[in-house]
């Protein structure tokens, strides 16, 4: 039975529930209805510390690791202000992917799907695709530049919209069929993208594949004051409104005998995370398994569904996965613009160890 209260705050004037909160004794209750005892609490700041820790520690030795030039020289400035760029787009990226993941999730009730069902990566894909195509390796540098990393995010911002508008808004609209169409969209435009990349000449599909690549090394500098505030403003809205979120997740019968429009909420959170990750796939490229990765852990990690706590945990084992995967494969293997392929490797071992530890997702 969840563990429902209520609390009338001037921000939202809403109930507040939590989905899953299990029976506790009396002296165990810690008071805010997001996890069931005390000890459970300790236990979330502990790992809270934990990652924070370790965040710092990546952190650090991403800007100052191997550094040829003697501290506190101008040099070793400069060198540290071109990495804390890298730095910067790794903490950009891991919010987007892990606030995105865990409020789309919410939103269609399903743990084993990511907003790039939606067909964000295959859309984006078709479009690098199509300009070496049309334009031959020139197509590449066409696609660079501010205005076209606008261009880049309005499209696919406008392409999901498309998609929510129309299936979300009919008589018979439902979520299911959304999801569906999403499906053979994204299925569709993989496609086209296959047929037009296999008529390719070996140096035009060499010069795309590295763009197809998620890597941080694809973000270009002068995107940034873009990203930023799209970024903290979409990211920001979704977490002041976690206590819908909370609501949302319980479903729609009880999001509307709680006195909330869950076609009006559901299409809010949805425009939301097509704006997080519309920026990051327009950044950096395509990082399809980061963003299930991290909402799972999260979960795993947080023992509780409150968005206010979930948050937090998603965006710190996102960056100390991400930026570890970065300074492990740039430090050590030389490889830095393969990063996806270390965040497969480690993070779906470490994804199966828990899911295998735990026995559920």
């Amino acid at each position: 039975m969840p563990d429902t209260t209520t609390s009338i705050s001037p921000a939202e004037s809403i109930p507040t529930a939590t989905p899953t909160a299990a029976p506790a004794t009396k002296a165990g209750r810690t008071g805010s209805g997001a996890f069931a005892t005390a000890r459970q609490l300790r236990r979330y700041w502990v790992l809270v510390g934990v990652l924070i820790l370790l965040s710092v520690v990546i952190a650090v030795g991403i800007v100052t690791w191997n550094n040829p030039m003697p501290f506190g020289t101008a040099g070793f400035w400069r060198i540290t202000q071109m990495r804390a760029t890298n730095l910067v787009v790794i903490v950009l990226v891991v919010v987007c992917q892990a606030v995105a993941t865990v409020s789309f999730q919410s939103a269609t009730n399903n743990r084993i799907i990511t907003p790039s069902i939606m067909g964000f990566e295959a859309l984006y894909v078709a479009l690098q695709t199509a300009a070496v195509f049309f334009m031959g390796a020139v197509g590449v540098t066409a696609l660079t530049g501010v205005p076209q990393f606008i261009l880049m995010v309005v499209l696919m911002v406008g392409f999901s919209l498309m998609l929510y508008g129309w299936l979300l808004s009919g008589k018979y609209g439902n979520m299911q069929v959304m999801l569906l169409v999403g499906i053979v969209l994204g299925g569709g435009l993989g496609s086209v993208a296959t047929f037009m990349q296999r008529m390719l000449t070996p140096s035009e599909f060499d010069i795309l594949t590295a763009k197809l690549f998620g890597s941080v090394s694809n973000a270009d500098a002068s995107y940034l004051p873009l990203a930023i505030p799209l970024c903290i403003a979409a990211a920001g809205t979704l977490w002041w409104r976690s206590r819908r979120l909370n609501i949302i997740a319980l479903g729609k019968d009880v999001t509307t005998n709680l006195g909330l429009n869950h076609r009006r909420e559901i299409m809010l959170v949805l425009f939301l995370v097509s704006v997080l990750m519309a920026t990051t796939t327009a950044l950096v490229g395509p990082l399809t398994f980061l963003g299930f990765l991290v909402a799972t852990l999260a979960y795993q990690f947080a023992t509780t569904h409150d968005h206010r706590f979930v948050f937090p945990v998603a965006i710190l084992t996102g960056f100390v996965i991400l930026g570890g995967a970065y300074f492990v494969l740039k430090n050590i293997f030389y490889a830095e613009g393969a990063v996806s392929i270390i965040i497969e490797a480690v993070g779906g071992s470490a994804f199966l160890y828990v899911i295998l530890r735990k026995g559920r997702l």
